[in-house]
């Protein structure tokens, strides 16, 4: 096999199986997947599941923290864990340009199974198509994934009082991102927070009863996610800027590059909505959790304004917080 992915490693014939034995199957080896069949049969046990889908076209490929490869894999897990539900399945589809390394294939798919490992999933079924050169930017990965909700966790009626916690600093992916990509040099450690959410969820099960809503604030950031919420509930949201986790030099590269972090992606925080009466405990239980030292109460639920996210302010002022209008940062993930 030579060293650049070619047109008829996606036409489905000898070089096609090559690639796939030789990269997918040996680095995604079960066996679900090493049958070879179109689609992958198994059984779960009777129950509500969770199913979701997402394509990752991040730029660049690497970028300090992570890659599209444990990107694709975390952000599917992500999708699943805040729906209650512990991943068990994945599907891999790759869109490869002509002339991709095969160096560069080879290394994000050992990434995504190293992501695999880290959150118990397993990819059982994909798909490989090769485009013409020039018209792929190297390479896109779809990812699908299925899991069962345990212990019946659903989402519920948000009530004026509710408190609203993040499980880490914002922003930091989407920084990574931009530093990377524009070839940035300050001083600082800029990293994306791209890690799975499933482990955390998992042992916050007790609290379930009181946790109204899970959800990670990716693309549009911690502000954008907020307004979906609130959108949701019919309440407005009041959030302390004293009170978000934001590292100063996450801050000030931003203020750098005139972005906005509370616009800016996560991979790896969650938001939850919980009960005024849990919150202290949840947020003590949190902040228990490796990577989570840094958890806050950042806000609660107003009754008034209606479906709008405000912010007190340092000064003591009031901002208005948006959705975000247009894209800020495209290609984060």
């Amino acid at each position: 096999m030579n060293d650049i992915i070619k047109l008829v490693h996606g036409d489905g014939g000898k070089h096609t199986h090559e690639l796939i034995e030789s990269i997918f199957y040996k680095h995604f080896r079960n066996d679900l997947l090493i049958n070879g069949i179109d689609a992958a049969t198994f059984t779960v046990k009777q129950g509500r599941m969770a199913f979701t889908t997402d394509s990752f076209v991040v730029k660049p490929l690497f970028f300090k923290g992570g890659d599209i490869g444990k990107l694709a894999v975390y952000g599917t897990v992500n999708d699943l864990a805040v729906s209650g539900a512990k991943p068990l399945y994945l599907s891999t589809a790759f869109i490869i340009e002509e002339g991709f390394p095969l160096e560069s294939l080879k290394r994000i798919v050992v990434s995504i199974g190293n992501a695999c490992m880290q959150t118990g999933v397993k990819v059982v079924t994909g798909d490989t198509k090769v485009v013409e050169k020039g018209r792929g930017d190297g390479i896109f990965i779809n990812t699908s994934g299925v899991g069962i909700i345990e212990d019946d966790f659903s989402i519920r009626s948000i009530e004026e009082g509710d408190r609203i916690i993040v499980t880490g600093g914002i922003g930091e992916h989407g920084t990574a991102i931009a530093l990377d990509r524009y070839d940035i040099k300050i001083k600082g450690n800029f990293e994306s927070d791209c890690a799975p959410l499933n482990k955390i969820v998992m042992k916050l099960k007790r609290f379930y009863p009181s946790i109204k809503i899970m959800k990670d604030p990716t693309r549009g950031g911690l502000a954008t996610a907020l307004n979906e919420i609130a959108s949701l509930s019919g309440l407005g949201v009041c959030v302390d800027e004293e009170c978000v986790p934001l590292r100063k030099e996450v801050k000030a590269a931003n203020e750098l590059l005139g972005l906005d972090p509370l616009y800016m992606a996560c991979e790896g925080r969650l938001i939850l909505v919980v009960s005024k009466e849990a919150a202290d405990s949840l947020l003590e239980e949190i902040i228990k959790i490796e990577g989570c030292e840094e958890a806050k109460i950042i806000g609660s639920f107003v009754k008034e304004p209606y479906n709008m996210v405000y912010m007190k302010t340092f000064l003591g002022g009031k901002r208005i917080l948006n959705m975000l209008e247009g894209e800020m940062l495209p290609r984060i993930c």
